[in-house]
């Protein structure tokens, strides 16, 4: 027998060492590392399971189609890392709750999630209460307000507060042709208390996209698609890591079954209802809490 067929694959289990042998040369030893990683996981998981010819097909079949339905509506690829439960797992995985951080703990507010498919950059730059309804959206008036605070519970002036949200019918500006550009989404800047302050209506909880790969695995698995009511916050200065975090209606029946599993007990506020000349509105209290590191933000999901 040719010496050459000894180091040629025969059992299932003999394509790892081959597969990590041409890996280990990679020169960026994270890179290394992930991949290695990733591979071993991958080749366990099949074997493990027995996937057959046909299942394989359909997961690279999901994986296409998951590519051909992003675009500028919805990115597919993140929902379906957010279906999976690993934007969340990143998200509290990257950020845990600082430790010495006394008031971060007793206040609950430090806590990231996940940052979900509808991000967009570059939101217009508000003055401080202005409202960003933008276009003709009804709904419940709401006020929101709150303190940015550094680790040490000192105020952060000049931080900026990148808020988006879906409006009362569940859908963000992106998705509905009835809202113009950038409705529902604002930046605003704290003042020297670090304070900010907006007014928008009051969101709904709504329905993932349901129409691509992604909606054909929750229907797979008798999934709801629904994300219960919350508004998206991105609170950034020089100095303090990125905080990409959202605050979640404790009034909304699916807190405890987001299908992105978002949710963190941290993160659920009281949306409190007030009367102001005869109508009702509802006000919103929720202070942030910094910790430094690099002020580095995310690829946008969507232009």
């Amino acid at each position: 027998m040719p010496a050459f067929k000894d180091a040629l694959p025969n059992t299932p289990a003999s394509i790892l060492p081959l597969v990590l042998q041409a890996m280990s040369r990679t020169p960026d030893s994270r890179l290394r590392e992930l991949m290695a990683a990733l591979t071993r996981h991958l080749h366990a998981f099949v074997i493990e399971t027995q996937v057959t010819e046909p299942e394989f097909e359909r997961a690279v079949k999901f994986i296409i189609d998951m590519g051909k339905a992003t675009n500028e509506k919805t990115n597919e690829v993140i929902l379906a890392s957010d279906l999976l439960g690993l934007s969340t797992l990143i998200a509290v995985l990257n950020n845990p709750a600082d430790p010495s951080n006394t008031h971060a703990l007793a206040e609950a507010a430090s806590h990231a999630a996940l940052l979900g498919p509808f991000w967009r950059a570059n939101a217009p730059f508000c003055e401080a209460g202005e409202n960003i309804v933008r276009s003709p959206t009804p709904g419940m008036p709401l006020e929101v307000c709150g303190v940015v605070y550094d680790k040490n519970k000192q105020p952060v002036p000049d931080a900026t507060v990148d808020v988006w949200h879906a409006s009362p019918v569940g859908l963000y500006e992106n998705q509905d042709e009835h809202q113009v550009d950038m409705n529902l989404r604002g930046r605003f800047k704290t003042d020297a208390q670090g304070a900010y302050f907006f007014k928008t209506v009051r969101p709904s909880g709504y329905p993932v996209p349901t129409d691509g790969p992604c909606g054909e695995l929750l229907r797979a698995q008798l999934r709801h698609p629904n994300r219960p009511a919350h508004l998206h916050f991105m609170v950034s200065t020089p100095g303090h890591k990125v905080m990409v975090t959202q605050v979640f209606d404790d009034g909304d029946n699916n807190l405890t079954s987001d299908p992105v599993f978002g949710v963190l007990a941290p993160l659920v506020s009281h949306f409190e209802e007030i009367e102001v000349d005869g109508h009702t509105q509802a006000r919103l209290t929720h202070d942030f809490y910094l910790i430094e590191g690099e002020m580095s933000f995310p690829h946008p999901p969507i232009p």
